[in-house]
């Protein structure tokens, strides 16, 4: 027979499950909404006035203006784009953004200011002996391209 000792001790311990499982599901959601916050908080630089009139004039260039434009030190407008794409490539691969929202929020802009300025970045890296640069740029790039090519879906 079941004495009541061993009852309050089952129901001891369904609780503390209970509570672990609960834990769990609450740390994930808190994880989810941070990453999202995070991203959200990101995307009001992209959305920024002098962000987009920034990638506005690179999306305008051909590639002839960018070598002109590095040789005239007007790097501002390449540098404030090129770092917003490449802190979110980062923290793309750090798993600290999730890329479904990445790719929602900035996949036409992305690729296509990589593909624009991928020459400029390989000459950077050979002057400079470092290939390092634009490594988060790169990699978001290259993960929304793999994801293209598996067909999916974006935006």
């Amino acid at each position: 027979m079941v004495d009541i000792t061993e009852i309050s001790a089952i129901v001891a311990a369904a609780g503390v499950l209970v509570g672990v499982v609960y834990y769990v599901l609450d740390m994930r959601n808190q994880m989810r909404m941070r990453k999202t916050d995070l991203l959200t908080r990101l995307y009001s630089t992209m959305v920024n006035k002098d962000w987009l009139e920034a990638w506005d004039k690179i999306d305008r260039l051909e590639s002839d203006d960018l070598i002109k434009m590095r040789t005239e030190k007007r790097m501002v407008e390449i540098n404030l784009v090129y770092a917003f794409f490449d802190e979110v490539g980062v923290l793309l691969k750090k798993r600290l953004v999730d890329m479904d929202l990445v790719e929602d929020l900035i996949h036409g802009h992305a690729i296509r200011t990589w593909e624009k300025l991928k020459p400029m970045f390989e000459h950077g890296r050979k002057l400079r002996n470092d290939p390092h640069i634009a490594e988060g740029f790169e990699y978001l790039y290259n993960e929304m391209k793999k994801r293209e090519q598996k067909g999916v879906s974006h935006g």
